[in-house]
């Protein structure tokens, strides 16, 4: 494995829980040790090892996960190395649509499990905070998503879709099943 490699695994770390606690860091190899730097009482990947890779970052609810999350998800992939997915929580879902079929811990383990996703986290308090935690290069926006967060110096891209948007709404869906 790589230096990029360890360093892709250590920032994926590093943003799942928030940097790395002390106990964490002194279980990793000399190697891995190496590429962090101690922040605030976490160790966090040094800037000129998480410059070796691209970071792409998406979000959405994913309640109930169609052929257009598929072809989001795998779209914004191959626009970076890494793609990390914000999975709404519950809370804010319920503030802005309805609430959710699924609890937001089911539906982020559901999104982590998707081939293209590399890391699923729940989105914080605001999309500023969630943004400064990922640290993205790229912010990808499905084709039925507003920009809502484009940050100075990240690139921010929409996706076009290439599918038929009749059939991959959420609320279509749940109104065929009549929920």
């Amino acid at each position: 494995m790589g230096v990029k490699e360890v360093a892709i695994r250590l920032y994926l770390k590093e943003v799942e829980g928030g940097g790395i606690a002390t106990k964490e860091y002194h279980k990793l190899s000399n190697l891995e040790r190496y590429l962090l730097e101690k922040r605030a009482g976490k160790y966090y990947l040094r800037e000129m090892h998480r410059k070796k890779f691209s970071v792409a970052m998406t979000g959405g609810v994913f309640d109930i996960v169609h052929i257009g999350h598929i072809h989001t998800l795998t779209e914004a992939k191959e626009k970076a190395d890494v793609l990390v997915v914000v999975v709404a929580q519950d809370k804010h879902i319920k503030k802005k649509k309805r609430k959710p079929l699924h609890g937001q811990e089911h539906r982020r383990v559901l999104v982590q499990a998707l081939k293209p996703v590399d890391l699923a986290i729940l989105g914080g308090e605001n999309m500023e905070e969630t943004f400064e935690r990922v640290g993205p290069d790229l912010i990808v926006y499905g084709y039925d998503q507003k920009a809502f967060l484009k940050p100075k110096g990240t690139k921010v891209v929409r996706l076009k879709s290439k599918i038929d948007p009749k059939e991959v709404k959420t609320r279509k869906i749940l109104r065929k099943l009549g929920i």
